[in-house]
């Protein structure tokens, strides 16, 4: 996606050759203008796929899965990484996810009313690294009986490798920025 690459270059900020800093305008300040561009964007790529849902993960995801379910007229479920008193824990699907970011293990969960056997889900999330959080919600709507009809990702680091293992076991991946190294110097993009 062109304007997401370009948006990137001028705004974001490379930590290492791991860490790119988005906070301006994807996770912490959001720009509600590329919000809807990457809405759009990801309604064009799964328009065909009956989408009945899309889950993400809080935090970040909360924002793009919101904006992009206006286009697709759905509901947005989020797995939540807090113990709740407001999640039944009786009544709700869990899984254990490592969070390359924060550098710990969240149990997640989704309320079983939320997540079913008749819904076709779209994952959503801002970031694509390692995959652990892509595999978690995978494993929900596993539990809940679903179809995963695929994963929509706004930012992957390709030369971490998940968005590799997520495709070569059969799931459809839809980056809309797919980098392929990033250093001080720039960032390259697949």
């Amino acid at each position: 996606m062109k304007l997401l690459k370009e948006v990137i270059l001028e705004k974001g900020k490379v930590r290492g050759d791991d860490v790119l800093k988005v906070d301006s305008f994807l996770n912490h300040q959001l720009d509600i203008n590329l919000l809807n561009e990457i809405g759009k964007e990801f309604k064009n790529r799964f328009k065909d796929d009956n989408i009945t849902k899309i889950l993400t993960i809080e935090a970040s995801g909360i924002a793009i899965a919101v904006i992009a379910a206006q286009y697709f007229n759905v509901p947005v479920v989020f797995a939540k990484k807090v113990e709740s008193k407001n999640v039944d824990n009786d009544n709700a699907y869990e899984s254990k996810i490592y969070s390359f970011t924060k550098g710990k293990t969240y149990s997640t969960k989704v309320c079983k009313d939320y997540l079913n056997d008749t819904d076709n889900i779209l994952v959503v999330d801002d970031f694509l690294a390692n995959a652990q959080a892509a595999l978690g919600l995978k494993d929900l709507v596993n539990q809940s009986g679903a179809n995963l009809a695929g994963i929509g990702i706004v930012i992957e680091k390709g030369f971490q490798g998940g968005g590799k293992l997520l495709r070569d076991n059969g799931i459809r991946v839809e980056s809309l920025a797919i980098i392929n190294s990033m250093s001080k110097d720039g960032i390259d993009f697949a």
